[in-house]
Protein backbone atom coordinates (compact mmCIF):
# COMPACT_ATOMS: atom_id res chain seq x y z
CA UNK A 1 0.00 0.00 0.00
CA UNK A 2 1.17 3.51 -0.69
CA UNK A 3 -0.58 4.76 2.43
CA UNK A 4 -1.33 3.43 5.90
CA UNK A 5 -5.07 3.66 5.17
CA UNK A 6 -6.89 1.45 2.67
CA UNK A 7 -10.02 3.07 1.32
CA UNK A 8 -12.36 2.16 -1.47
CA UNK A 9 -12.54 -0.27 -4.34
CA UNK A 10 -10.17 1.62 -6.62
CA UNK A 11 -7.28 1.54 -4.15
CA UNK A 12 -8.21 -2.04 -3.24
CA UNK A 13 -7.97 -3.16 -6.88
CA UNK A 14 -4.54 -1.57 -7.21
CA UNK A 15 -3.30 -3.44 -4.12
CA UNK A 16 -4.95 -6.63 -5.39
CA UNK A 17 -2.94 -6.39 -8.62
CA UNK A 18 0.27 -6.03 -6.61
CA UNK A 19 -0.53 -9.04 -4.45
CA UNK A 20 -1.52 -11.20 -7.43
CA UNK A 21 1.67 -10.23 -9.25
CA UNK A 22 3.73 -11.14 -6.18
CA UNK A 23 2.02 -14.55 -5.91
CA UNK A 24 2.24 -15.29 -9.63
CA UNK A 25 5.98 -14.54 -9.58
CA UNK A 26 6.41 -17.39 -7.04
CA UNK A 27 4.58 -20.41 -8.53
CA UNK A 28 6.33 -22.97 -6.30
CA UNK A 29 5.44 -21.18 -3.06
CA UNK A 30 2.29 -22.58 -1.43
CA UNK A 31 1.71 -20.27 1.55
CA UNK A 32 1.74 -16.48 1.66
CA UNK A 33 1.55 -14.26 4.72
CA UNK A 34 0.14 -10.80 4.09
CA UNK A 35 1.55 -8.47 6.69
CA UNK A 36 -0.73 -5.74 7.97
CA UNK A 37 2.18 -4.01 9.72
CA UNK A 38 1.81 -0.24 9.49
CA UNK A 39 -1.82 -0.41 8.32
CA UNK A 40 -3.91 1.92 10.45
CA UNK A 41 -7.33 1.59 8.82
CA UNK A 42 -9.11 -0.19 6.00
CA UNK A 43 -12.72 -0.12 4.94
CA UNK A 44 -14.89 -3.03 3.82
CA UNK A 45 -14.76 -2.11 0.12
CA UNK A 46 -10.94 -1.99 0.17
CA UNK A 47 -10.89 -5.30 2.07
CA UNK A 48 -13.20 -6.86 -0.47
CA UNK A 49 -10.98 -5.98 -3.41
CA UNK A 50 -7.48 -6.18 -1.90
CA UNK A 51 -7.82 -9.23 0.34
CA UNK A 52 -11.06 -11.18 -0.08
CA UNK A 53 -10.87 -11.32 -3.89
CA UNK A 54 -7.28 -12.61 -3.72
CA UNK A 55 -8.18 -15.35 -1.22
CA UNK A 56 -11.16 -16.39 -3.34
CA UNK A 57 -8.98 -16.49 -6.47
CA UNK A 58 -6.40 -18.82 -4.91
CA UNK A 59 -8.75 -20.92 -2.76
CA UNK A 60 -7.64 -24.55 -2.86
CA UNK A 61 -4.33 -23.82 -4.61
CA UNK A 62 -2.47 -21.35 -2.37
CA UNK A 63 -2.74 -20.68 1.32
CA UNK A 64 -2.98 -17.00 2.23
CA UNK A 65 -3.25 -15.61 5.74
CA UNK A 66 -2.88 -12.27 7.47
CA UNK A 67 -0.25 -11.49 10.08
CA UNK A 68 0.78 -8.42 12.08
CA UNK A 69 -2.78 -7.21 12.67
CA UNK A 70 -2.64 -4.72 15.51
CA UNK A 71 -6.14 -3.22 15.43
CA UNK A 72 -9.41 -5.12 15.91
CA UNK A 73 -11.21 -2.47 13.83
CA UNK A 74 -9.26 -3.70 10.80
CA UNK A 75 -10.59 -7.19 11.45
CA UNK A 76 -14.12 -5.86 11.81
CA UNK A 77 -14.12 -4.28 8.34
CA UNK A 78 -12.38 -7.29 6.84
CA UNK A 79 -14.90 -9.61 8.50
CA UNK A 80 -17.78 -7.65 6.95
CA UNK A 81 -16.38 -8.00 3.45
CA UNK A 82 -15.29 -11.62 3.81
CA UNK A 83 -18.53 -12.80 5.46
CA UNK A 84 -20.56 -11.22 2.67
CA UNK A 85 -18.50 -13.13 0.09
CA UNK A 86 -18.42 -16.29 2.29
CA UNK A 87 -14.62 -16.35 2.14
CA UNK A 88 -12.70 -17.45 5.24
CA UNK A 89 -9.70 -15.30 6.12
CA UNK A 90 -7.11 -16.92 8.41
CA UNK A 91 -5.52 -14.36 10.72
CA UNK A 92 -2.58 -15.09 13.01
CA UNK A 93 -2.68 -13.10 16.26
CA UNK A 94 -0.25 -13.74 19.12
CA UNK A 95 0.67 -17.20 17.86
CA UNK A 96 -2.85 -18.51 17.34
CA UNK A 97 -5.07 -18.62 14.29
CA UNK A 98 -8.48 -16.99 14.05
CA UNK A 99 -10.87 -17.24 11.11
CA UNK A 100 -12.80 -14.10 10.15
CA UNK A 101 -15.32 -13.81 7.36
CA UNK A 102 -16.83 -17.01 6.03
CA UNK A 103 -17.47 -19.69 8.62
CA UNK A 104 -17.82 -23.45 8.27
CA UNK A 105 -21.17 -25.19 8.44
CA UNK A 106 -22.17 -26.30 11.93
CA UNK A 107 -21.40 -29.89 10.97
CA UNK A 108 -17.82 -29.04 9.99
CA UNK A 109 -16.88 -26.79 12.91
CA UNK A 110 -15.49 -29.60 15.04
CA UNK A 111 -13.33 -30.85 12.15
CA UNK A 112 -11.99 -27.35 11.52
CA UNK A 113 -11.17 -26.83 15.19
CA UNK A 114 -9.38 -30.19 15.25
CA UNK A 115 -7.28 -29.21 12.21
CA UNK A 116 -6.49 -25.70 13.49
CA UNK A 117 -5.13 -27.06 16.76
CA UNK A 118 -2.29 -28.97 15.05
CA UNK A 119 0.21 -28.47 12.25
CA UNK A 120 -1.38 -31.22 10.18
CA UNK A 121 -4.42 -33.46 10.42
CA UNK A 122 -5.57 -36.66 8.77
CA UNK A 123 -9.12 -37.92 8.44
CA UNK A 124 -8.30 -41.14 10.29
CA UNK A 125 -7.02 -39.19 13.31
CA UNK A 126 -10.12 -37.01 13.44
CA UNK A 127 -12.44 -39.99 12.90
CA UNK A 128 -10.89 -41.80 15.85
CA UNK A 129 -11.12 -38.78 18.15
CA UNK A 130 -14.63 -37.70 17.16
CA UNK A 131 -16.18 -41.12 16.67
CA UNK A 132 -16.92 -40.63 12.96
CA UNK A 133 -16.29 -43.01 10.12
CA UNK A 134 -13.12 -42.26 8.14
CA UNK A 135 -15.29 -41.53 5.07
CA UNK A 136 -17.34 -38.97 7.02
CA UNK A 137 -14.21 -37.33 8.48
CA UNK A 138 -12.60 -37.27 5.03
CA UNK A 139 -15.66 -35.58 3.54
CA UNK A 140 -15.60 -32.91 6.25
CA UNK A 141 -11.92 -32.14 5.65
CA UNK A 142 -12.41 -32.09 1.88
CA UNK A 143 -15.24 -29.57 2.22
CA UNK A 144 -13.13 -27.38 4.49
CA UNK A 145 -10.29 -27.49 1.94
CA UNK A 146 -12.61 -26.66 -0.98
CA UNK A 147 -14.05 -23.72 0.97
CA UNK A 148 -10.58 -22.32 1.74
CA UNK A 149 -10.30 -23.08 5.45
CA UNK A 150 -7.39 -25.54 5.09
CA UNK A 151 -4.54 -26.51 2.78
CA UNK A 152 -4.24 -30.07 1.48
CA UNK A 153 -1.38 -32.25 0.31
CA UNK A 154 -1.04 -35.91 -0.63
CA UNK A 155 0.98 -38.52 1.19
CA UNK A 156 1.27 -42.29 1.06
CA UNK A 157 -1.01 -44.06 3.51
CA UNK A 158 0.11 -47.05 5.57
CA UNK A 159 -2.00 -49.17 3.22
CA UNK A 160 0.04 -47.92 0.25
CA UNK A 161 -2.74 -45.76 -1.16
CA UNK A 162 -3.08 -42.00 -1.29
CA UNK A 163 -3.90 -40.18 1.92
CA UNK A 164 -4.64 -36.47 2.17
CA UNK A 165 -3.00 -34.42 4.87
CA UNK A 166 -4.68 -31.15 5.84
CA UNK A 167 -2.84 -28.14 7.26
CA UNK A 168 -3.87 -24.87 8.76
CA UNK A 169 -2.85 -21.88 6.67
CA UNK A 170 0.21 -20.03 7.85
Amino acid sequence: MNDDNGWGRLQGRAVQQQIVSFIEDRPAQQVFKLSMEGVKQIDASFSSEAIVAVLRRYRGTKGICLVDVTDRDILFDLDLAAARAEVPVPVWIDGSIEIVGGQPSPGNREALQFALERHQAKAAEFAEKAGFSIANASTKFKQLWEQGFLMRSESVADSGGVEFVYQRIG
